[in-house]
């Protein structure tokens, strides 16, 4: 009509924003990568008594942050049932103690480190690892953080496991032995190798935790 002006159209709702999907490198692109650094045996802890277990949890006490993770025998029978976990282990940024499950005293130790509040136990497809604690254990692990959701979180569609967050993060190839892997965890004595493996599992879970939160330390104790 004369004199009106035309309303401008509606404005079209913007849709929201998506979130970038990043891809996860593959084992050709990690192979390409240089090694990541590993903590040595003379970083390494093996708590199999009561007496060493508490020497342990004297040291890791000072830390708000542990890697986590557990070995367990493999299963190699249609089903057969694991009665692991048969280790557990726990790192700070510059030590990584592997516990024995055998002792019952011991056992009595890791599932009050595990039950602690206030500190985070970060690592890498922890749920079966926490359900096995519960069952062997008869305790829920206490702020679990588990890395590959972090990871989901941030864009990152598939699980990343320790091998591909140390690529992305550190642009590393993280080294992982797979005799050490399927080897018998249930033994009384551990080899250097098997010490070695579960050690910096632990400890490449806790490198990452502080890369992903920006805490990691400016110099790293392995390089002094």
């Amino acid at each position: 009509m004369p004199g009106m002006t035309a309303s401008p159209p509606p404005r079209r709702a913007r849709p929201p924003a998506r979130t970038a999907h990043h891809p996860t490198p593959d084992k050709d692109q990690i192979a390409l990568l240089e090694p990541f650094e590993r903590l040595g045996t003379d970083r390494i802890a093996l708590v199999s008594t009561p007496a060493q277990a508490d020497q342990a949890c004297a040291a890791l006490a000072a830390a708000t942050a542990w890697g986590f993770d557990t070995e367990s025998k493999p299963t190699f029978v249609q089903g057969e049932v694991s009665d692991g976990p048969h280790i557990v282990q726990l790192a700070t940024l510059d030590h990584a103690w592997v516990f024995q499950l055998h002792d019952a005293g011991c056992r009595a130790r890791v599932a009050e480190l595990l039950a602690l509040r206030g500190v985070t136990k970060a690592g890498f497809g922890l749920g079966d690892d926490t359900k096995r604690i519960e069952s062997k254990l008869g305790v829920q692990p206490s702020d679990v953080l588990e890395l590959n959701t972090v990871f989901r979180q941030r864009g990152y569609r598939k699980d990343m496991g320790v091998k591909g967050a140390v690529a992305v993060l550190f642009n590393r190839r993280f080294i992982k032995s797979k005799k050490a892997a399927t080897s018998n965890w249930s033994n009384e004595r551990l080899t250097e190798a098997q010490l070695v493996y579960a050690a910096n599992d632990a400890w490449a879970a806790l490198r990452v935790f502080h890369a992903l939160h920006g805490t990691a330390p400016s110099t790293h104790p392995l390089s002094k």
